[in-house]
């Protein structure tokens, strides 16, 4: 299919066959896919949980007010943002990204772009996503309004911005996986209405992790399960050329 083709595909599947599994091989291969999405700064700050035992499915669908989507789902997919982990990803990727200069860059330029990459990923993200109760978000957006007064400054660096750029990597993920699922002819919902702190119980999340939505996934069946045609505001209420 077009892009055209799995946009139009794709819908938000409120109820699935009961009698058409799910092949979890292709599922994981969708979510393999979904890691080529954009992610900040290459922080890819989230995690995947494919759900396929039954019991767990249905605990899930309890914790999701057992919508249709989630009690008929063939397998579910929990997105969970972790910055809790961003030392860790920041020294993973930070080693990918220096093996990368010393792959592809030219000699006489690679001792200053290896020095570059370890200041960011060495120094900058970490600063950037640590946490302490607002405080240090507060530190930050100091020091960036204050440069901002001088040049060009990012200045949406508070504690609450940095948990919505990593929410918004994890979503972007999510976008790409539901796509790559249409492309397989399989269907999807994406759930936000749940309770959080019983999901993190079920999947037995640590504490700094965070759910970002819940995918429920399965093979839509004839007649059931979409509302209707596809409705958008008129285009020209969103698009604003400049």
């Amino acid at each position: 299919m077009s892009l055209l083709d799995l946009l139009q595909y794709r819908r938000s599947v409120h109820y699935y066959d009961p009698d058409k599994p799910l092949d979890s091989e292709k599922v994981r291969h969708c979510l393999q896919q979904a890691t080529l999405s954009p992610s900040s700064s290459n922080m890819q700050l989230y995690e995947f949980y494919h759900i396929t035992d039954k019991s767990t499915l249905q605990q899930l669908a309890h914790a999701c007010f057992n919508q249709q989507p989630a009690t008929t789902a063939q397998q579910m997919v929990v997105f969970v943002v972790r910055q809790d982990l961003y030392r860790q990803r920041a020294t993973e990727v930070m080693a990918m990204e220096q093996e990368n200069v010393k792959r592809t860059s030219p000699p006489e330029k690679q001792a200053s772009r290896l020095k570059a990459k370890e200041r960011y990923y060495g120094w900058l993200m970490p600063f950037i996503y640590a946490r302490c109760c607002g405080l240090l978000g507060v530190f930050r957006r100091s020091i960036a309004l204050l440069v901002h007064y001088f040049r060009p400054m990012q200045v949406d660096v508070s504690e609450a911005d940095m948990r919505i750029v990593s929410h918004k990597s994890c979503g972007l993920a999510a976008q790409t996986f539901m796509l790559a699922m249409a492309e397989n002819g399989y269907d999807t919902c994406p759930m936000e209405g749940l309770d959080s702190l019983r999901v993190k119980n079920i999947l037995k999340l640590p504490r700094g992790a965070e759910i970002n939505m819940i995918v429920a996934c399965g093979i839509r069946k004839d007649g059931r399960g979409i509302w209707g045609e596809r409705t958008r505001l008129p285009f020209d209420k969103i698009y604003k050329q400049i």
